[in-house]
């Protein structure tokens, strides 16, 4: 049963109405009282053929008894008081369990659970900051590297949606992404004023989904937006009870976002066949379906593993050296904190992350083979610019895998020993004689690593704007 302590908030309500007594109902039922005690506290599941006999005692159909929803204002504080009190932030308190029994107030219970609505807003506030989100998002990669980084139910989400609007070949149309709203009863409205800090906005009272003006450079980007808003709502996401959550969710709608984009059963054949012709290449990719390069080398990643038996990584990384966004399955060492973090960690000046911003010509990809203490691996990265800032993508995969891709001619090869910091990191013995006590620098810091996200009901946005936004567009 999906939601065991709403079925027994029911079950309770219901034979109040009936005016039987646990055991009465029991005697009825065939089911000890202490047993149906249990179901209407949300502790047993019951089965069906008991809800069936409770049903036709009570005098209800088994659909209304089976309802997802409290029967009445009063229950929904009681699950709400029941759900708070099982959660570990309360459990950690070391208090005693509250039982909202008959003797206790309508405004007794509201206070209680007014205070644990605040307790829990309190600790979505505390652990909102970027240590927190960066070992959240740690155990994440871990997780995904587990899974090859597929995630195959979303994969056929993804074709039921685009089969339901006719899309099978070729780049999605924004026309399509407009019909896969529709289904779901909503309207893309593009607006130039959205909060700051929120990509999207989905009204849910008024069906509309909320994006930025559609005349902005980057059809992708508004497809992409689009589909994330819908994925919403078709993966039936709940606000998020924390930072974990919250990035579960970013990545299951980024996933589907680009499985609507680049079509699993397309872009595996597309790949097979480029495989095939030892000539795989993230920029064919990217053409084909008219994404961006980093869309097309993550979707690369879900794919490569399962379906073409290829082990590769990952890397997202500024021109400072610093990883945004990181993913290896093929044993690559990548950069990280002690707490295992890639993010904000900066990679060996040898890698192609960082050795394809010396190159003048960046329209094509960039080739190179790393010797690293792990291994050899053959890497492609392409230079891109966002926000006013320069950025590289990269795909890599082991020596062995070099064979399948185009650019393994290449003759330039570097060797890295990081993490030994004699590798790049430090300076030579005859820089450091010449300059150690004789300069001295500022060094430029992003302010953002001090500040905690934005809190609020969806971690980074600001839920005073968010609602302001909402309010002024609702008439319209």
């Amino acid at each position: 049963m999906k939601d065991l302590v709403t079925l027994g908030q029911r079950m309770r309500h219901f034979r109040g109405e009936a005016g039987l007594t646990l055991e009465q109902l029991g005697q009825l039922v065939g089911v000890a009282g202490s047993q149906l005690s249990l179901m209407e506290n949300g502790r047993r599941e019951p089965r069906l053929s008991v809800l069936t006999a409770i049903a036709e005692q009570l005098g209800v159909p088994l659909a209304e008894l089976l309802e997802e929803r409290p029967p009445s204002p009063r229950a929904a504080l009681e699950i709400e008081l029941e759900r708070a009190q099982r959660g570990t932030a309360y459990a950690e308190l070391g208090l005693p369990v509250i039982r909202a029994g008959r003797t206790m107030g309508d405004d007794t219970l509201e206070a209680i659970v007014g205070l644990h609505r605040e307790l829990a807003r309190r600790a979505r506030e505390a652990i909102a900051t970027p240590e927190e989100a960066r070992r959240v998002n740690t155990e994440l990669r871990q997780r995904m590297r587990t899974e090859d980084n597929a995630l195959p139910w979303i994969d056929e989400l993804a074709e039921a949606q685009l089969a339901a609007v006719g899309h099978s070949t070729g780049a999605l149309t924004h026309r399509s992404v407009s019909r896969m709203a529709e289904r779901l009863g909503f309207e893309l409205v593009h607006v130039p004023d959205l909060p700051h800090s929120a990509r999207s906005v989905t009204d849910l009272e008024n069906g509309r989904i909320y994006l930025p003006p559609a005349s902005i450079p980057g059809g992708h980007g508004l497809r992409s937006m689009a589909l994330q808003a819908i994925a919403h709502r078709l993966l039936e996401h709940e606000a998020p009870v924390d930072y974990a959550d919250f990035l579960r969710q970013r990545l299951e709608i980024n996933y589907f976002a680009a499985a609507c984009l680049m079509p699993r059963a397309q872009s595996v054949e597309f790949l097979r066949r480029a495989k095939a012709d030892r000539d795989i290449a993230v920029e064919d990719f990217r053409d084909a379906f008219g994404v961006t390069h980093e869309a097309a080398a993550l979707r690369f990643t879900n794919l490569a593993t399962e379906h073409l038996d290829m082990r590769v990584h990952f890397l997202r990384v500024g021109d400072d050296g610093a990883v945004s966004k990181a993913y290896e399955n093929d044993g690559l060492r990548l950069p990280v904190d002690v707490t295992g973090s890639a993010e904000g960690q900066i990679v060996c000046r040898q890698w192609a992350a960082r050795r394809a911003f010396a190159r003048t010509n960046r329209t094509t990809e960039f080739y190179q083979y790393t010797d690293t203490p792990e291994g050899t691996f053959f890497e492609s990265t392409q230079i891109g610019t966002g926000d006013g800032e320069e950025f590289s993508i990269t795909i890599g995969v082991p020596f062995a895998e070099s064979k399948w891709f185009r650019g393994r001619e290449t003759g330039r090869r570097e060797h890295s020993r990081c993490p030994d910091a004699s590798c790049c990191r430090r300076p030579s013995a005859e820089l450091r004689e010449r300059w150690a006590g004789r300069a001295w620098s500022s060094a430029k810091v992003h302010a953002h690593i001090f500040s905690p996200l934005p809190s609020g009901t969806f971690p980074g946005v600001d839920d005073r704007e968010l609602y302001e936004f909402l309010e002024t567009h609702a008439g319209s």
